[in-house]
């Protein structure tokens, strides 16, 4: 399993790095941003109560598109890393992501592609579900490919210009992996107890778009909507994430970053160890701080 991981991460850097190659520039389009953000939170006699907090978010993201005749070829990168110390309480995660997406298409004629497309998510630490101050009773609910996500899929992608694209496959095997000996026993995340690994085969689809909605405000937004075919056809998994950035000047941005979640293999744990089954997660995230584009 974990040649296989590595044989993927290796892939996908060497995918960018063809892509930064001389030749054919004309034809390539890339680039990317780096950005970190800060926010305190100090409290000095205040009778309205509360914490003293401290929080950062490093965050990049590259790209790197092809595009000649009748060939198009997307590869994207997201990463992004979180923590926040809040009080007595010890520095915690709070954001955790790597998300990779490479996709071909060959134009059909008019606006469609038929397209093969690859993802890969996981993250880079450990997570938990904080219930003290003292770390003690925290308990381990993620980890490095724990779970990693691969989709692998076949489909038509519909392109009418740059800022829109919705990508239909009813030929999408899903991939769970779950690297992590307490979690796989756990059965955490869809795997039966003891497995690293669950299949999936299912219909996918992909909507994309992106826009510079007003002067220096730019919104980005992509749906993610997966069922499967064999195990409870019309329950769809989720993710649905949104990106407001405001551009302040060369290096000051502010941004806006949701994402929303739901599958129905992914149970909820509350504190005192409840499974509450699938819900609906949620996240939010308000910055400003420094970026720099390329």
């Amino acid at each position: 399993m974990k040649k296989i991981i590595f044989t993927l991460l290796l892939m996908c850097t060497t995918i960018f790095v063809f892509a930064q190659q001389k030749q054919d520039t004309s034809y390539w389009k890339k680039g990317g941003m780096a950005a970190i953000s800060f926010s305190q939170t100090s409290l000095t006699n205040w009778s309205g109560g509360g914490e003293n907090a401290i929080a950062t978010n490093a965050q990049m993201n590259l790209f790197s598109n092809y595009n000649k005749g009748k060939n198009s070829w997307e590869n994207t990168l997201s990463m992004e890393y979180g923590l926040v110390k809040q009080g007595d309480e010890g520095v915690r995660k709070s954001i955790d992501k790597i998300d990779f997406t490479t996709k071909y298409g060959h134009k059909n004629g008019g606006n469609w592609y038929y397209s093969a497309l690859f993802d890969f998510k996981t993250q880079f630490a450990k997570g938990y579900n904080y219930s003290s101050t003292d770390g003690v009773d925290d308990v381990k609910v993620s980890n490095f490919l724990a779970p990693a996500y691969i989709t692998l899929s076949l489909g038509m992608d519909y392109k009418p210009n740059d800022m829109f694209s919705a990508y239909l496959s009813p030929l999408t095997s899903k991939m769970t992996i779950v690297n992590d000996d307490d979690l796989s026993d756990a059965g955490a995340f869809g795997v039966d107890a003891g497995d690293k690994f669950r299949g999936e085969f299912g219909a996918f689809t992909k909507m994309s778009f992106k826009k510079d909605v007003a002067e220096n405000v730019n919104l980005k937004t992509n749906l993610n909507l997966f069922t499967n075919y064999s195990d409870n056809f019309g329950n769809i998994d989720v993710l649905w994430e949104v990106l407001v950035s405001m551009k302040v000047n060369d290096f000051l941005t502010a941004s806006v970053n949701t994402s929303l979640v739901y599958d129905d293999d992914v149970d909820y744990i509350d504190d005192d160890g409840t499974n509450k089954g699938p819900k609906i997660q949620f996240k939010e995230i308000i910055g400003i701080g420094f970026a720099y584009k390329f």
